[in-house]
């Protein structure tokens, strides 16, 4: 039989924080004790109850300011490590990706993609075809449904469950390196110590400066996935992610999309990629305007009109997606003196360490790849750190999909990447008429790509244009981060008719002729 004996009361740090500890022992050593001595430590706090000592961890605290999937990720992971957590957020709970990004905008394309097959599809002859009629009102109600319950289940039921993790809704600011100042809804402000801090407030869409701009009712992302209408016209400036992929989304939603690109579409990757996404774009009816800027913008009679070099471009709605900006204004950085990049970014080192001690940075308000799973691996190994581990994140294998159709995904290096880090390499491009399952799709849209290291055939780096590239690249992922030559991958047993089959195709493109080969010849 056991008695459970609690003490609460105060460790004594600089914070002043209370902490309650359970401990069982045996029933008849428990009774009529109490605690004798409390000792501090860091990170323990050492409980000896009549000459029976137990080590309670907890009394570390760390603030964390933001609620999206890298703070939860660090919550989590903080209090598993005995940490108490505050949370501050002064929005809506859950951050960027469930609420207003990657949840609710590839429901939105799963469903573009259903109204498009319905519509038109390699198997016309044999299956009818007819455009399907779209109501958006009931596809957004549907996608806030998910977002809601996702939200809930994710997130909010994490709060209720994790007593250890209190969450504040209010503005923090620094005051200084261990200290925040938290304004609340009805203005008041309190102080808050803490031992560690993270910053994961994210990312908001950047704003591009041209001229009529400002004023007028632009859509962001948040504005485009929360739009009850289809527009009939629909203008895009960007060629980042999510102007590619909702310029697509739209367009076969029924909106009629123009999309203006400064350079080419995805210019800082391996150009076969944009070529073949302007390509697919141009013959679904989008179009694309390469090298081409917007040089001013009026919004007249609920109408905008854009000028550029090909003259004036109207449309019933502009959506603007030239990237995103670290939310880091308004936190008072300098205060901490935690350093920014030229971005506003958080310069973070693979340990996610700020410049100043105690404070630590995850996700897109950082300097490192705006991608949701980046962010929570890097809120994981920040609590990790802060709580007195080592952990560190890895990024040279992090794969990466644009989810249009046909998808694009990457990981590692492209050539050119490789050719400017000075490694010399050699490639082979497979197109997809080369793949059984693209064959039996009659779908041969789009290429593999393998980059390896000459000398050693290590792979180090695959680039990827097809239906569900995003399901094929975590294979290229792991035969990266494992330093497989090409020879290995094209000696693997590959499941036949399925896409990542191309994978050990475009490897054996290293040595032979895939084309003077039998189905499934290993």
């Amino acid at each position: 039989m056991t008695h459970l004996l609690q003490w609460i009361g105060r460790l004594g740090d600089k914070t002043g924080a209370a902490a309650r500890m359970s401990v069982n022992f045996p029933q008849s050593t428990a009774d009529g004790l109490g605690p004798q001595r409390i000792e501090r430590g860091e990170y323990v706090t050492k409980l000896t109850i009549s000459g029976m000592t137990c080590h309670v961890r907890g009394g570390l605290h760390i603030a964390i300011i933001g609620s999206g999937s890298g703070a939860f990720a660090a919550a989590i992971r903080a209090v598993e490590e005995g940490a108490r957590v505050t949370m501050i957020e002064r929005g809506t709970l859950g951050g960027t990706c469930v609420n207003v990004g990657c949840v609710p905008s590839k429901i939105m394309i799963q469903a573009a993609h259903v109204a498009h097959l319905r519509s038109s599809s390699p198997f016309d002859d044999g299956i009818s075809a007819q455009a399907p009629a779209i109501n958006r009102k009931k596809l957004f109600a549907q996608q806030q449904a998910r977002v809601d319950e996702l939200r809930q289940s994710k997130y909010q039921s994490i709060l209720e469950s994790h007593e250890a993790i209190e969450w504040v809704r209010g503005q923090a600011r620094f005051v200084d390196g261990h200290t925040l100042a938290i304004a609340g809804e009805s203005g008041a402000e309190r102080r808050l110590g803490f031992d560690r801090c993270l910053i994961a407030t994210g990312a908001r869409p950047a704003i591009p400066p041209i001229p009529g701009l400002e004023g007028t009712p632009y859509w962001t992302s948040t504005e485009a996935l929360a739009s009850a209408t289809i527009p009939a016209r629909l203008a895009v400036i960007g060629s980042s992610v999510v102007a590619v992929e909702l310029a697509q989304a739209f367009a076969r939603l029924g909106s009629r999309v123009t999309l203006l690109a400064r350079s080419t579409l995805f210019f800082r990757e391996d150009p076969a990629i944009g070529e073949t996404l302007a390509r697919v774009f141009r013959d679904e009816g989008i179009e694309v305007l390469e090298y081409t800027e917007a040089q001013r913008i009026e919004y007249i009679e609920e109408e905008f009109r854009l000028s550029s070099k090909h003259g004036e471009l109207r449309a019933d709605r502009l959506l603007i997606a030239t990237g995103r900006t670290p939310n880091t204004r308004g936190l008072g950085l300098d205060m901490a003196a935690v350093e920014i990049d030229q971005r506003g970014a958080v310069v973070v080192d693979d340990q996610l360490r700020t410049s100043t001690p105690a404070i630590y940075a995850a996700g897109d308000c950082t300097n490192q790849p705006q991608f949701v799973y980046v962010a929570a691996a890097a809120g994981t190994r920040a609590a990790i750190n802060m709580t007195g581990g080592v952990a560190a994140l890895d990024l040279r294998a992090m794969p990466a999909v644009v989810f249009t159709d046909p998808q694009v995904a990457t990981v590692g290096l492209s050539e050119a990447a490789a050719k400017l880090e000075g490694i010399e390499v050699e490639s082979r491009l497979l197109t997809l008429d080369n793949v059984p399952r693209a064959l039996a799709n009659f779908d041969t849209r789009g290429f593999i790509k393998l980059v390896a290291e000459v000398g050693s055939n290590r792979l180090i780096g695959v680039q990827a244009v097809t239906s569900q590239a995003g399901e094929l690249i975590q294979s290229a992922a792991l035969a990266v981060h494992h330093r497989m030559t090409v020879d290995e991958l094209a000696d693997r047993l590959f499941p036949y008719l399925t896409m990542v089959e191309g994978l050990k195709l475009a490897a054996q493109t290293f040595t032979r002729d895939v084309k003077q080969l039998s189905c499934c010849a290993g």
